[in-house]
């Protein structure tokens, strides 16, 4: 019995494995072949029925799956055994070709795992070079070609024999295809595709205008960067071909004692992240000049290394030319050299009366003087865009400009937004959802500018929006009148009070006040007079004061310089340059958020 059973077992287990077999294999492969002569009936139909289209000679004609179902050649489609999934309609295809006086059909049908087994691959094409690479812009672009051609049936193949298409412009930055093509005996094709990639490298730029000189000097209007949301111009190179920036104008004015301190604590946090990793620490010109020295071109004494630093009279004295000099501003600004413990030299591009004719003159440490910053970026900076010039200004990808829709608050410092056809600049924004933005220039047209004076009647000049003798009061109260307040909300605002003189991070208390509109602090991104694009700069109150009985005020002149020593007089005058808050919910319309293509609001 057991004998009886045993072989019963071993039959019952070998109908099992048959029917595993049949269902996996045999009955697959005889539906998958029973397909392929489906598809070659279906090519044969569509040449009988348009004969013109069969090749003659040599040639090899192709249909594919996909036509002959859009034709109608074929009514189902064609599945993968034991499941739902569609063959290839692309990778099956029927090839025809002339031999031995008639026509023959070779059928390639692409189904998973299961494929015919027919020579489908085309050749192997091996290029010189690599697939990608890279050209700098302007250079000829010279087709490295191809190394080899290798088939699988038809062995090594002529590799002038591939077709190559494509141009690259070295003239114009940019990605480029160039496409390499062959076919093997067979009419199997194969074409791969090399990508160009035109750049420009900024530190190439910057040699193929320098030349053989190590700077731009005089009245370059080649070298101008837009970085982070704000302008510079390119100095020159360091010794590791690193590109030195300088900014276009003062961005703030600073104590000289402090300069290192707000670079760090204010200007360098101010970047975009994608900004800040172009940065390269580097070591600044810091050595102490005598006045006989003050035409050398030589530094002897550096910083430490740091992100940013501001000019040296090193680098004004170099960028001298023709009578003119872009490293000299329009406002007195300060340059990296002391005379003494006490005083350290300013430039501008002309001082008056008596000083006429100077190049630097040497002030106070601890006065407030504009603040033109000095960095340095990775010399392989990609340039995407731009020419040099002011209008358009070399740019890296690393900003891009807001999409209609974007909340205001979603955006950077530096940016551009125009309300009621006044200009303005952002200088912060803040977690409750509003955004600081500051008036590019002092509010109304050059013949009507609003004024506001000091209290002749106060012993010490201090802020205070809420006395109606005071500028602060006038600022947030009247100057309404010049401009739309429509997007602005009431927001805190903390003003500093001093001692004595106003110097950076040493306020003797801060006072808050809740207005609408106040002026900026003197300390803020972009509180310095700005170059003149819009119109007229007046002078400007700004909101630090003093409780010094010489009546040491907080205000910006004509010619963009703070009082910083010398007491306001009685009835003292200045202009209206406002700081706003706009309301959380602000949506941007469109623009490009540029000086010269600010924002527009909804």
């Amino acid at each position: 019995m057991q004998k009886k059973y045993g072989g019963i077992k071993i039959i019952v287990v070998l109908a099992i494995v048959g029917l595993f077999v049949w269902f996996l294999v045999i009955s697959p492969m005889l539906t998958f072949r029973h397909n392929e002569q489906v598809l070659e009936d279906a090519a044969r139909r569509y040449y009988e029925l348009n004969p013109d289209k069969l090749p003659t000679g040599e040639r090899v004609k192709t249909l594919s799956l996909n036509t002959l179902y859009k034709q109608s050649y074929l009514k189902e489609d064609f599945k993968v055994p034991n499941s739902k999934k569609l063959c290839s309609l692309e990778k099956s295809w029927v090839k025809v070709r002339r031999e031995n006086g008639a026509y023959r059909y070779y059928v390639y049908l692409d189904c998973g795992l299961i494929t015919s087994q027919v020579d489908h691959k085309g050749p192997q094409i091996k290029l010189n070079g690599k697939e990608e690479m890279t050209v700098n812009y302007g250079e000829k672009y010279k087709e490295p070609g191809v190394s080899s051609v290798v088939d699988d049936k038809d062995g090594k193949l002529d590799p002038k024999d591939v077709t190559i298409k494509g141009e690259v412009d070295t003239n114009k930055v940019g990605s480029y295809e160039i496409t390499y093509s062959i076919s093997d005996g067979f009419g199997n094709k194969t074409t791969v595709t090399r990508t160009v990639n035109v750049i420009k490298v900024l530190s190439g730029i910057v040699k193929n205008d320098l030349k053989e000189i190590k700077n731009y000097v005089g009245d370059a209007s080649n070298n101008y960067v837009r970085l982070s949301y704000m302008y510079f111009r390119i100095f020159g190179l360091d010794e590791k071909d690193n590109v030195i920036l300088v900014a276009e104008e003062d961005v703030d004015n600073v104590n000289f004692t402090k300069i290192e301190k707000w670079l760090d604590e204010v200007y360098i946090p101010s970047f975009t992240e994608e900004a800040k990793k172009m940065l390269v620490e580097s070591k600044f010109c810091n050595m102490r000049i005598d006045k006989q020295d003050l035409n050398t071109t030589q530094c002897t004494s550096y910083t430490d290394k740091r992100y940013a630093y501001i000019p040296s009279v090193i680098d004004v004295n170099r960028a001298q030319g023709n009578g003119f000099n872009y490293m000299k501003p329009r406002t007195i600004s300060w340059v990296g050299n002391s005379e003494s413990d006490n005083k350290a030299y300013v430039t501008r591009v002309s001082f008056f009366y008596n000083q006429a004719g100077k190049d630097f003159l040497s002030y106070s440490v601890n006065s407030n003087y504009g603040i033109r910053p000095k960095i340095v970026i990775r010399g392989d900076a990609l340039v995407t865009d731009g020419d040099g010039s002011l209008e358009n200004p070399y740019v890296f990808g690393e900003t891009k400009k807001a999409k209609g829709g974007t909340l205001l608050n979603e955006r950077y410092i530096g940016e551009y937004v125009v309300i009621g056809g006044t200009p303005w600049r952002i200088i912060d924004t803040l977690e409750d959802g509003t955004t600081k933005v500051i008036s590019v220039e002092t509010i109304g047209n050059r013949q009507d500018k609003p004024q506001t004076y000091s209290n002749p009647n106060s012993a010490t000049f201090i802020y205070d929006p809420k006395d109606k003798e005071n500028y602060g009061y006038y600022i947030n109260n009247k100057a309404s009148q010049y401009i739309d307040t429509s997007y602005f909300v009431a927001h805190e605002v903390k003003a500093p009070v001093y001692s004595g003189k106003i110097t950076y991070g040493e306020e003797k208390k801060t006072n808050t006040y809740k207005v609408k509109l106040s002026p900026p602090n003197m300390y803020d991104m972009f509180s310095a007079q700005t170059l003149v694009r819009y119109g007229d700069m007046q002078s400007y109150w700004v909101i630090n004061s003093s409780t010094s009985k010489k009546r040491v005020g907080g205000a910006i002149t004509n010619l963009g310089t703070p009082i910083n020593e010398t007491p306001f007089p009685n009835y003292t005058t200045a202009g209206v340059r406002a700081v706003a808050y706009i309301k959380k919910g602000t949506v941007i319309s469109n623009g490009s958020g540029t000086a010269d293509s600010p924002y527009k609001l909804k």
